[in-house]
């Protein structure tokens, strides 16, 4: 499944200014984050998870490639719209490396033919990395592509899920790609997804990713797929195409889970046994998304759309040329219209994206409202809502517990970077704090990380790294990754 790698700050404030007198001052965004598919949900593997595969069903009978014409009615309109300096054209799939280089070079071509006087333009680029090679990379290198590669961690933990057409793994494959960016110099970011597979290996993923890979900016994305009592049988098989049937289209809808989704309080594990690595050597290193939008939310910015008040700027556009509100409901109940019809901005001014949008806050439970961490969560994402609050009403957050864990656990820390940001201070001087707390409580008291264990065996300095495959030839771990921070 791909994810949002990067975005522009759509969810600052200012995002409703008025649009160059075109819209009424409350509706039109002077910015916002658009995810381009050019090859629609077309992939060459099948992760066991990308329900994104079963929107072919959107489409059926058509070869999902975007035209030249949609290209540049893409390009223009999105350059026109954006009333800020930065704007961000960002590629995704599906696998958009399978529209080929020719595709992308016009696609740069188009950008300078349109681009306005003091406009900075960033390219981005979400890629399982099978298919690169030097002609792709060094055309990122020319152009200051940063590419988002996908990988769920080492070798035994990636292959449960993403495998090819064939069901077997596509970690050496990847490594190939990631060989190649390396190379060529291509910035590049780490996408994980948290599975159940890897769920309960949250230091050994990011110790890989940081050690092995070099990564300086990573991305960690909760899988949860929903299904109804009717389809998760079918669901548990895989959206992938299954022999004598077609695919059933995934929609945001259904109370049950499939088996690879993480589970909710181990999602908040894996993301504090990574914290707590985190705060003792990386802090100012290596960026992890969700900790930067917390630190971020804490000084009352929010640059990420699911823990942000409201949301509906972060459209998803099919090869076509239809514009849905959101890369997670790309289904026919929110299909906005089509760039070729209407012009996006006027799309994204519309009622029912606003309307989208604010129903995000609407719509908490009592419980959400009246969270002590609801400043920096503000209820998770809406395609995740569907349980039960702890007072049985609708529309909790599936993820609660592993995010209030989380939010909760980490705001010390968190509080104290920002005051340290407040005073002119690096974030990193935390690091030598923590470590002299730790030195106040010993080596041998309970980890702070809540795992049961002393803390010399678990993240003290005796903590050894999980056994799995990282599948890198030992020593080869290069620590000249990129350090460019971003939203996602």
């Amino acid at each position: 499944m791909i994810e949002p790698m990067l975005s522009s700050k759509a969810e600052s404030s200012g995002a409703r200014d008025r649009a160059s007198g075109a819209f009424p001052s409350n509706e039109a965004p002077p910015c916002f984050h658009l995810l381009a598919k050019p090859s629609g949900s077309t992939c060459n593997i099948d992760c066991q998870y990308c329900f994104f595969l079963s929107k072919d069903a959107l489409y059926p009978d058509e070869q999902h490639r975007m035209s030249e014409s949609t290209l540049e009615a893409y390009i223009h309109q999105l350059l026109s719209a954006h009333r800020t300096p930065d704007v961000t054209v960002a590629w995704q799939g599906g696998e958009p490396t399978l529209m080929r280089l020719d595709f992308f070079r016009k696609a740069v071509g188009f950008v300078e033919k349109y681009r306005k006087p003091g406009q900075r333009v960033k390219h981005t680029f979400q890629t399982n990395g099978i298919l690169l090679d030097d002609e792709w990379c060094s055309f990122f290198h020319e152009h200051d592509f940063l590419v988002g590669l996908s990988v769920d961690g080492p070798r035994d933990l990636h292959d449960t899920y993403r495998v090819d057409r064939h069901g077997k793994g596509t970690f050496d494959l990847v490594m190939r790609g990631w060989e190649k960016l390396r190379r060529h110099q291509v910035e590049f970011n780490i996408l994980c997804t948290v599975n159940a597979a890897n769920e309960h290996h949250g230091r050994s993923v990011y110790r890989f990713f940081r050690d092995d890979l070099g990564a300086r900016w990573v991305q960690f994305i909760p899988i949860l797929e929903r299904a109804t009592e009717q389809t998760i049988d079918l669901a548990n098989l895989g959206w992938r195409a299954q022999p004598g049937r077609q695919r059933v289209l995934y929609t945001q809808t259904g109370d049950r889970v499939t088996n690879r989704s993480v589970g909710a309080r181990q999602y908040g594990q894996f993301l504090v046994d990574i914290f707590e690595e985190w705060i003792r050597h990386d802090v100012g290193q290596v960026y992890v998304q969700l900790f930067d939008v917390t630190l971020e939310a804490l000084l009352g910015r929010h640059l990420l759309c699911i823990h942000a008040p409201t949301c509906g700027f972060g459209p998803a556009l099919e090869y076509n040329g239809d514009l849905y509100s959101c890369d997670h409901f790309v289904e026919p109940g929110y299909r906005l219209g089509n760039i070729h019809d209407t012009p996006m901005l006027e799309m994204l001014a519309s009622p029912e994206q606003r309307r989208f949008g604010l129903n995000k806050r609407e719509s908490l439970t009592a419980q959400c409202r009246q969270c002590d961490v609801r400043d920096v969560c503000n209820g998770g994402c809406p395609k995740d809502r569907f349980a039960l609050s702890r007072d049985g009403e609708p529309g909790q957050n599936y993820l609660c517990p592993g995010l209030e864990r989380f939010f909760k656990h980490t705001r010390p820390a968190m509080r104290t970077m920002a005051r340290l940001l407040q005073h002119g201070h690096a974030p990193a001087e935390v690091m030598a704090l923590t470590i002299a707390e730790d030195k106040r409580r010993g080596v041998y008291a309970p980890c702070p990380c809540g795992s049961g264990r002393k803390f010399r065996f678990c993240h003290g300095e005796k903590e050894s790294r999980d056994h799995v495959d990282t599948g890198v030839t030992p020593g080869h771990r290069p620590r000249n990754g990129p350090s460019r921070t971003c939203a996602s």
